[in-house]
């Protein structure tokens, strides 16, 4: 059953007819329904097509989190083969937020890393909504270890709300294991992509997604802290999101302009949680030809290409 947000209220009233209609016609075989529906399946798909023309940061926001939005295991299952997951960071634990391990993509080696966020209640759960524990970090270290020592490529898929805040991962150095993941995300001598598919939030994604190349998907969010915490702190009222996510420049247009990301892969009209496939697609396309620009170089022009890039960041202000 199709989830539908706030803003998208016109589409789900014509779209709530057509079901109306085909429940109709099961019951009512004479009944004649196919141009009907034809013509509000028309103006269902214009009407989607406007709303997502026009999204203000905030609507992007709540796109970005969209329950039946594609996760890192869809995207695993769809463009890597031969998966093979790794468990624990050898110091502590097991972290299920965090997933990463290795695999082939289009015949290759390569690495896997990223935050999985649940598609029911009992996944979600589990995997702590995406928002990963001291663990999680130091099990992406090991992982990006392993890849370096063997010149395997990394791929970083991010989607978290941040970094776990409980008291448990404070006192096993939640902070530091953030910024040994950052730091060996940037010593690689292996090129890495990382690939902003929901929400990118604040360390916690900083941790996996300090690449030689970052994409975001169109309707994706990427910032220092969420917008409810960001009006908090800010507004002294959480209740001003809206104002705090257009304040931010959260959004893949705004970052783009900043030099924060590198690209942006298309969604279509209806964002990635109505058409899966196509967006899988289009990730696994921008994949293939980021590792075809890196294949060659030496592990000092992959390191120099990375550190200039991250230099570059806001040089166009």
């Amino acid at each position: 059953m199709q989830s539908y947000l706030d803003f998208e209220k016109p589409v789900a009233d014509l779209e709530a007819k057509i079901a109306e209609l085909k429940s109709l016609a099961q019951t009512d075989q004479a009944v004649s329904i196919d141009e009907e529906v034809n013509r509000l399946g028309a103006r269902a798909d214009e009407a989607l097509v406007e709303i997502y023309k026009k999204l203000t940061p905030w609507q992007k926001t709540q796109v970005a989190r969209h329950p039946q939005r594609p996760h890192f295991s869809d995207y695993v299952a769809a463009l890597i083969t031969e998966w093979t997951p790794l468990a624990g960071d050898r110091k502590f634990g097991e972290d299920a937020a965090l997933q990463a391990g290795f695999g082939r993509f289009n015949g290759e080696p390569i690495a896997v890393l990223g935050q999985e966020k649940g598609n029911s209640t009992e996944t979600r759960l589990k995997h702590n909504f995406g928002m990963a524990n001291p663990e999680g970090y130091r099990k992406a270290v090991r992982i990006m270890e392993m890849a370096d020592r063997f010149s395997i490529p990394v791929l970083s898929f991010v989607d978290t709300a941040g970094a776990y805040p409980g008291i448990g991962a404070e006192e096993r150095g939640q902070a530091e294991a953030i910024a040994r993941s950052t730091e060996k995300s940037l010593e690689l001598g292996v090129p890495n992509l990382a690939v902003i598919i929901g929400e990118g939030g604040s360390g916690g994604a900083i941790a996996i997604a300090t690449a030689s190349r970052v994409l975001m998907l169109e309707n994706a969010i990427y910032s220092v802290i969420s917008p409810e915490a960001g009006a908090s702190i800010l507004f002294r009222d959480a209740a001003r999101a809206q104002d705090m996510a257009t304040a931010q420049k959260i959004t893949a247009q705004d970052l783009l302009g900043f030099k924060v990301i590198d690209g942006i892969i298309a969604e279509p009209a209806g964002g990635a949680h109505r058409h899966p496939r196509a967006v899988i697609d289009a990730t696994g396309a921008a994949i293939a030809a980021f590792l075809k620009e890196f294949e060659g170089r030496s592990r000092l022009e992959v390191r120099e290409h990375r550190r200039e890039k991250f230099l570059a960041i806001g040089t166009n202000l």
